[in-house]
């Protein structure tokens, strides 16, 4: 699915798409609209006894405050949970609702430290291609954020080439050139082969090394699980990228790594090709890496990271071929 937003509608394709996103904006309230109205019909059920007949469908309507439309959904799911019985014009309680029977309501505000993984998550559950104009005011209410945060957050992208400013207003995603890509992934080899070694001089008692050891296992449950659950992996790879640079204090360096996982995470999952087996073999990978730190061997761990960050910079140009961006 590929939406293209703009803040200037002035062709044809920005006008499609900005109703494209309103569309999925109307979709995600009207599904707060139907949990919260089923959480009031529920609320309602309790105060009746088993065999008490629920009154017409413009009564409850008028007790959820929803259109009749709404209210015949959570009939259906009413009756799909067997709390009524729903024939015809007939609808009668069968058992006194459950707290398992609620529906969980999406938060009211989620907190702004995580508009990254917003705005990547988006990215990801809708495909969203290279040089996709970006709306600033939509965005802005997709994510419950306000506009001027939103705006702080795409002018920090943009200065790692992320996103970038529309000659005419607004924001662009912006693809990856070769050379970026290559720069990028020199750079991360840096900053990641340091935080090896210093993971690697770390004491005894740091609490890095609980957390590798349950990446660890971690590894070894999804290598078990590879054939089925191979998707699996992104999430316990840039856990465990977290967590190696995580022990570099450095505010510049926090700063560009916070990007770089971004980036790498994003065209990661953006390659589908050969996936399963990608997948299996950074297992390998990460794998060795951390055995090599738990021996303390510090060159071992350097070498295996290497090869590791290499494959992860041939996984990245792979991608931008793969979407003629290369």
């Amino acid at each position: 699915m590929f939406f293209i937003f703009s803040n200037i509608a002035c062709e044809s394709g920005d006008f499609i798409a900005t109703d494209l996103l309103r569309k999925v904006s109307n979709l995600a309230r009207s599904d707060t609209r139907f949990r919260e109205a089923y959480n009031r019909l529920l609320d309602y059920c309790e105060t009746l006894q088993p065999g008490d007949a629920l009154p017409a469908e413009n009564e409850l309507s008028a007790l959820a405050n929803v259109s009749r439309t709404v209210v015949r959904r959570c009939l259906a799911r009413l009756e799909d949970c067997e709390v009524i019985l729903w024939q015809g014009r007939e609808k009668r309680i069968l058992r006194k609702p459950a707290s398992a029977d609620r529906l969980e309501l999406p938060t009211t505000r989620a907190p702004a430290d995580d508009l990254e993984q917003r705005f990547l998550d988006w990215i990801l559950k809708f495909d969203v291609p290279a040089e996709t104009p970006l709306s600033v005011a939509e965005l802005s209410r997709m994510f419950d954020v306000p506009q001027h945060e939103l705006k702080e957050f795409l002018a920090g992208l943009s200065r790692f080439g992320l996103v970038a400013r529309r000659p005419r207003g607004g924001w662009i995603l912006r693809g990856f050139t070769r050379d970026f890509a290559i720069e990028l992934s020199e750079f991360r080899s840096v900053l990641e082969i340091d935080a090896i070694r210093k993971v690697a001089d770390l004491p005894v008692d740091h609490p890095i090394w609980p957390t590798l050891e349950d990446l660890r296992m971690q590894h070894l449950d999804l290598k078990a699980r590879i054939d089925s659950d191979y998707h699996e992996f992104s999430k316990i790879d840039e856990t465990f990228h977290q967590a190696i640079n995580s022990v570099v204090r450095n505010r510049f360096v926090e700063e560009f790594q916070k990007v770089i996982s971004l980036i790498f995470h994003y065209h990661y999952l953006w390659n589908k090709a050969d996936e399963k087996d990608r997948n299996a073999a950074a297992i390998e990978e990460h794998l060795a890496i951390v055995e090599a730190l738990e021996a303390r061997d510090a060159d071992a761990a350097c070498r295996a990271a290497v090869k590791h960050l290499k494959t992860s910079k041939t996984t990245l140009l792979s991608s931008l071929r793969h979407h003629d961006l290369g």
